[in-house]
């Protein structure tokens, strides 16, 4: 009989085991504090790992990643190394990134800021935005989410870029690849849209200098950030001090460097800044228990695991 433990923070594991203990008849489902032998342990469901998720765990066939970013499981000093890493990705996750994604640019696009701004102080002013053709969406990662988000976006006639680390051609897209092409890539952007996988180069590289170097003149107020990827992409303070003194009109940020986010945080009070508790694609019970049951079953029966992590590239 095959165990699956269930390593779970910010969720409730109780209603993930009931739901795999029914998709997975033959299998035992286990969780911390439970009476089992670790070294039976088959799999591990897991998410927000503790510094002992891996003790003892001698027998693992694969971890099984309930996010669609894993930084924090290659970062984590007892992963074994020779255990294939599965991540969650499935038509749901995608479709609630791509919602996050879709309602932000065109509430940037129609400079929801400055009306609001406007409304505030009762002052009329008819000021009237660019057409979506008129503005150019710049998307950092042409993984699934970034090639589901053009797709999206498309329908509204945007003009779509992508920078990404190997090359992608995708019809409607101008691709920019590496970091040679990253200013050129920027230049144009008036709308900048983080969907990259968080990996030492990529650490950090949402800060001041990549902002001064966006497109100016494009929106009223200035370029936008969106970001929906990791907080590790992204300097808090840059983004403040960018939001401040014009050089960003406006941000989304779904994630941030510490969450949950400090109280005595300056983005509390930006008005130019709006953002969400890291919910922009929440992986849902219901889906990602069909996922990685299946993924078990298959597996089992000989098939390969889906969307295993290339522990080199860091995605």
């Amino acid at each position: 009989m095959a165990t699956l433990l269930l390593h779970l923070s910010d969720f409730d594991e109780a209603r993930w085991a009931k739901g795999f203990a029914e998709a997975l008849p033959g299998h035992r489902v286990v969780r911390r504090g439970d009476d089992f032998d670790l070294s039976a342990v088959d799999y591990i469901f897991i998410w927000k790992p503790k510094p002992d998720a891996f003790d003892g765990l001698v027998n693992l066939k694969a971890v099984l990643s309930l996010g669609a970013g894993v930084d924090a499981l290659l970062r984590h000093p007892g992963l074994p190394k020779d255990v294939p890493v599965v991540r969650f990705m499935d038509a749901d996750l995608t479709q609630r990134m791509s919602d996050y994604v879709v309602s932000q640019v065109t509430m940037h696009q129609r400079l929801f800021t400055r009306f609001k701004r406007d409304q505030l102080a009762r002052r009329w002013v008819q000021l009237y935005p660019p057409a979506a053709w008129e503005t150019t969406v710049g998307i950092m990662g042409m993984g699934m989410l970034g090639q589901d988000a053009v797709k999206h976006l498309k329908v509204f006639g945007y003009k779509l870029r992508s920078w990404s680390r190997s090359p992608k051609s995708i019809e409607g897209v101008e691709g920019f690849v590496g970091a040679n092409e990253f200013d050129a890539f920027l230049a144009g952007s008036d709308i900048l849209v983080n969907l990259l996988p968080l990996t030492p180069e990529t650490r950090g590289i949402l800060n001041y200098e990549t902002f001064k170097k966006l497109r100016r003149g494009g929106l009223d107020g200035g370029p936008v950030l969106i970001n929906a990827a990791r907080g590790g992409h992204q300097k808090d303070a840059d983004i403040v001090r960018a939001l401040t003194d014009g050089t960003l009109g406006a941000a989304s940020l779904d994630v941030f460097e510490v969450e949950r986010l400090p109280e005595d945080s300056p983005l509390w009070a930006l008005d130019n800044c709006y953002f969400t508790p890291h919910i922009a694609a929440a992986s849902s019970e219901k889906t990602g228990v069909a996922y990685f049951s299946k993924a078990i079953r298959d597996y089992e029966a000989g098939l390969p695991l889906p969307n295993v992590i290339d522990i080199e590239r860091g995605y």
